[in-house]
């Protein structure tokens, strides 16, 4: 895990000095996400600049160190991420006379891939996450290329003749020569979404290379950019070959099989590897294939709160002590928590608004303290259903599209009505175990899309922080997939399509954003093995049934967790990984967000209306309504202007 940076340039009147001083500013900004050494390579007749940041996970030695040359002086290459398969393709480049290999790391590998099959031929044949940068100094072009998920970020910009990249955003404003300006339909699609949606960034002309993808350029060309890996060609291909004569047995097996590889291929390092464990499906079965292939106790870490409705710590410490993990568990003040709050967009670098990347910082530096590494159970949601949503939505769907509108709308006026403490109160006398969390909010939710056209209108809804940004910036959103309705060629059923547009969109620009700035900040690296390729496909040709089944989410994922966690230690109300912001804002952050919500400021340069923010804003005081999501987006978006001086 590292941080990469550079730039090619078709101008003859960068010199050498000049050139060199730009790359290297551009790896200062990233020595968070490499702090073993950083390096840069140049060559000003060509016009390329490449800057490397390195955490060392394999091969400690100068040998992997970067960026590297290939043996044959052909490819130079600075690289983020992990190859997982790099032991088999390391053979098969040494059986055909590729090489001399100097030392043991994944980026020799990966520079000798290129020299041998191509950029894209490597890039095909790679298990791992991964986002380089390869320069062929033979045909004098660049390539960006990113890991089919999108676990690992790259962005870039064309001004002029110049090209910039780079792990983070402000890697390229560190390189200079362009004037960063907000682009306005972004910040829309924001206040929506509560991240920025792929291709585009915060800034305008500044993008993100979408996942599976590869972007060549030679000097003072225009960029191509192409897919390697289709997450549209993977679900056709999986409902063209779907599974479908697999007994319970066989499927459950299968994937244990498949699961236990990717595990054990992420267990590969040459530093301590852990796990995150909050105690929920996912993260307990990484960690319970982890600790079945090992020969001692896995490192594991959560984090617990004082207020008991957010506190996971117990649920993680009862599957660590079954598994016999050597477990961490911090309990983290409010006080500490809040703390983090001021750090978030200078990490993050561009608004983003997912509550949980505060815990998901605070278990990060955890980790840190003892191990280099930790898989996360990310993923394990979206390829099995696991969000409440898929189940909610279709069921919900089903019973109200034979009512009529105006019905729904009277219902949902009526809901509306009453606030979400009172709704909450009805559910107080059922037991806390299947009492449903944050019921007040949901049936608000609920209200919100009973007037709905259809599914795909119900699936936006759901997603949505502000129903109607638009109408607090006067500009429209770009176009994106959830405007799309046949974003997936093949057909898919509502559930299927709702995990398709998360995959496409929540997974890589949320979750996956979240868990790489939280763990990059503080030098950690974050393997997902759910998110393995080949698990991915495996999923998308498994029948329906197989994920959701008696109203239950990842019903395979549990049958292999089963096999390892008694049930009864994992079933329980899916909860998420939050913290308590509602009463947060009420009290010991008020004079924070009530800055950030000036309304002169908010007005000040005309982005964003201070009528609907201000509404909001008062309601929540009052406790009328719970508006924590809806304000916490417009306060990450202040937060960041302020950041970043826009």
């Amino acid at each position: 895990m590292c941080g990469i940076a550079g730039l090619l340039t078709a101008s003859s009147a960068e010199q050498s000095a000049a050139l060199l001083a730009r790359v290297e500013a551009m790896g200062r900004c990233l020595a968070h996400r490499g702090p073993d050494s950083g390096d840069a390579w140049i060559d000003a007749a060509g016009g390329i600049a490449l800057a490397h940041r390195r955490l060392a996970i394999v091969d400690l030695s100068p040998t992997g160190h970067q960026p590297m040359v290939s043996a044959d002086g052909r490819f130079v290459v600075s690289y983020n991420g992990e190859i997982y398969n790099a032991a088999e393709l390391r053979a098969e480049l040494e059986a055909a006379g590729a090489g001399p290999f100097r030392g043991h790391s994944d980026t020799e590998v990966l520079v000798q891939g290129c020299s041998f099959w191509g950029v894209e031929g490597t890039a095909r044949r790679l298990i791992g996450m991964f986002a380089f940068a390869a320069w062929d100094r033979r045909e004098r072009q660049l390539s960006l290329v990113r890991d089919r998920l999108g676990i690992k970020p790259l962005y870039w910009g064309k001004f002029g003749s110049v090209l910039l990249f780079g792990s983070e955003l402000k890697a390229l404003r560190a390189a200079g020569g362009w004037a960063p300006e907000l682009d306005r339909e972004s910040v829309t699609a924001y206040l929506r979404l509560a991240y920025v949606l792929a291709p585009r960034t915060i800034y305008k002309s500044v993008y993100k290379l979408l996942p599976g993808h590869i972007l060549t350029v030679a000097p003072g060309g225009e960029p191509r950019i192409a897919a390697f890996w289709s997450l549209a060609q993977v679900v056709a291909k999986g409902k063209q070959e779907p599974l479908n004569d697999l007994s319970d047995s066989e499927a459950i097996a299968h994937l244990e099989e498949l699961l236990s590889d990717a595990v054990r291929r992420r267990l590969v390092a040459d530093v301590p590897v852990g796990a995150f464990l909050s105690g929920g499906v996912d993260s307990s079965t990484v960690a319970a294939l982890m600790q079945r292939v090992s020969d001692r106790p896995v490192h594991t870490f959560t984090i617990g709160f004082e207020n008991a409705a957010y506190d996971e710590a117990p649920y993680a410490r009862a599957v660590a002590e079954h598994l016999g993990t050597d477990h961490t568990e911090v309990y983290v003040s409010s006080e500490r928590a809040r703390s983090i709050i001021p750090e978030l967009p200078r990490y993050y670098d561009e608004p983003f608004a997912d509550v949980s990347q505060i815990p998901t910082m605070l278990v990060s530096g955890v980790a840190r303290e003892k191990v280099a590494v930790a898989l996360s159970g990310d993923g394990g949601d979206e390829l099995f259903a696991g969000y409440t949503r898929y189940a909610f939505a279709s069921r919900l769907w089903s019973r109200l599209s034979w009512m009529p509108r105006p019905v729904r709308s009277r219902l949902a006026e009526a809901l509306q009505a009453v606030p979400p403490g009172a709704l909450q109160a009805l559910f107080a006398c059922l037991p806390t175990s299947i009492r449903p969390f944050a019921a007040g909010d949901r049936l608000h939710k609920l209200a919100r899309v009973l007037d709905l056209p259809d599914v795909d209108a119900l699936y936006r809804a759901l997603v949505s922080q502000w129903q109607n940004p638009a109408a607090l910036t006067s500009v429209n959103e770009p176009p994106g997939p959830l405007d799309d309705p046949v974003a997936v060629g093949a057909p898919v059923d509502r559930v299927e399509r709702m995990q398709f547009l998360d995959m496409l969109t929540y997974l890589p620009d949320d979750v996956l954003t979240k868990v790489d700035r939280a763990s990059m900040a503080v030098g950690l690296e974050a393997r997902v093995p759910i998110l393995d390729h080949r698990v991915v496909e495996l999923a998308w040709r498994l029948p329906a049934r197989f994920k959701l089944r008696n109203g239950n989410g990842k019903w395979l994922l549990r049958q292999v967790l089963y096999r390892h966690v008694p049930k009864s230690l994992i079933e329980r109300p899916k909860q998420g990984f939050a913290v308590p912001l509602e009463d947060w804002l009420r009290g010991p952050l008020r004079e924070w967000a009530e800055d950030l919500l000036d309304p002169a400021l908010l007005a000040a340069d005309g982005l964003i209306d201070p009528g609907p923010v201000r509404m909001a804003w008062t309601e929540h005081l009052s406790g009328r309504r719970n508006n924590q999501y809806r304000l916490w987006v417009v306060l990450m978006l202040q937060a960041w202007r302020r950041e970043a001086g826009l």
